[in-house]
């Protein structure tokens, strides 16, 4: 017989998902909570990097500064995510496109330039992969993507406003803070409280994964909102949906093909596969046409169905 820590072990992250679906509508229908909303979404616009800042500081607490290094597989992907961004950015600048057409090219777009979630080392570690360089990986593709992004977005897409300075200081300051204080107040604690870290390091191991789980329920009911309040004709609703499961899908098997020769397939997988959905979002409403933020969205689904079916496979392994 199959016990209840089992089956949540196994399928923590779809009554994540599906709890976060259920409190957007029960939200939503109670009347009592009508005048609340504008509140809750700044709320919650304030909760989730506060749990991801927490996950990463307790992430960070059992990974020394001294570990962070790029390899060759960090390379590959980086230069996998740039060309295919690049490529993509051409072909909207300077082929006629419809605008169903550009939609999806965009979104595409998003999915691959898009960097490594902040959380993605939580879900590394479950599956038994290396947190020290994914979280590498991840501190370099958020550089990469603040160095190339602002001149191919713009090109991409002229209505963006501002210059690449601009453009690069805005994608640093929403992306770094939330690496870089979490690194530094990880290593403080070390320095100057060891007795506190040593309690986070043997007591705090399944810590971050509870975090974020919490952190996903709250991110598919944002996405929850967003696709029922979508204007977009359902055949375009469509196309991202599937341009952004292919993308899901490519990333992933692409990252742990290459990563695997160098013997991190789990870690190389995530790195590419998982990615900051929240950042993808916050990306198409300040380049993009808003609609494209829907990509993001689907993603968010997408990844996490992936690291279900890996996480069940690893338990039952």
């Amino acid at each position: 017989m199959v016990s209840p820590k089992q089956i949540f072990r196994d399928w923590s992250l779809p009554i994540a998902m599906i709890g976060g679906v259920l409190i957007y509508f029960l939200y939503v229908n109670i009347p009592f909570f009508d005048d609340t909303h504008v509140a809750a979404n700044k709320a919650v616009a304030v909760v989730q990097p506060l749990l991801i800042a927490l996950m990463l500081f307790i992430t960070f607490c059992k990974v020394r500064i001294s570990e962070l290094r790029i390899t060759c597989w960090h390379v590959w992907l980086l230069a996998f995510q740039m060309l295919s961004f690049i490529a993509l950015s051409l072909v909207a600048a300077f082929l006629p496109l419809s605008d169903a057409v550009r939609v999806i090219i965009e979104s595409a777009m998003l999915c691959l330039l898009c960097p490594t979630a902040t959380a993605a080392a939580v879900i590394t570690a479950k599956l038994g992969g290396s947190a020290a360089s994914l979280i590498s990986y991840t501190m370099a593709i958020n550089i990469m993507v603040a160095v190339v992004a602002p001149f191919f977005l713009t090109l991409a897409h002229p209505a963006a406003d501002g210059s690449f300075l601009d453009s690069f200081l805005q994608i640093m300051g929403k992306v770094f803070p939330l690496l870089l204080l979490p690194l530094l107040a990880a290593e403080l604690v070390r320095r100057f409280f060891p007795n506190i870290h040593s309690y986070i390091v043997s007591r705090g191991r399944n810590w971050p994964f509870y975090l974020w789980l919490l952190a996903l329920s709250l991110a598919i009911a944002v996405t929850t909102r967003a696709i029922v309040h979508t204007n977009l004709p359902m055949y375009v609703m469509a196309g991202i949906a599937i341009v952004s499961f292919l993308c899901c899908v490519l990333q992933f098997a692409i990252g742990r093909r290459i990563a695997g020769h160098y013997g991190e397939m789990v870690t190389g997988g995530q790195a590419l596969g998982q990615k900051n959905t929240v950042f993808a979002i916050w990306l198409a409403y300040t380049f993009f046409t808003p609609v494209t933020a829907i990509a993001g969205g689907f993603y968010s689904l997408w990844h996490n169905v992936v690291n279900t079916w890996q996480l069940y496979r690893f338990n039952h392994k």
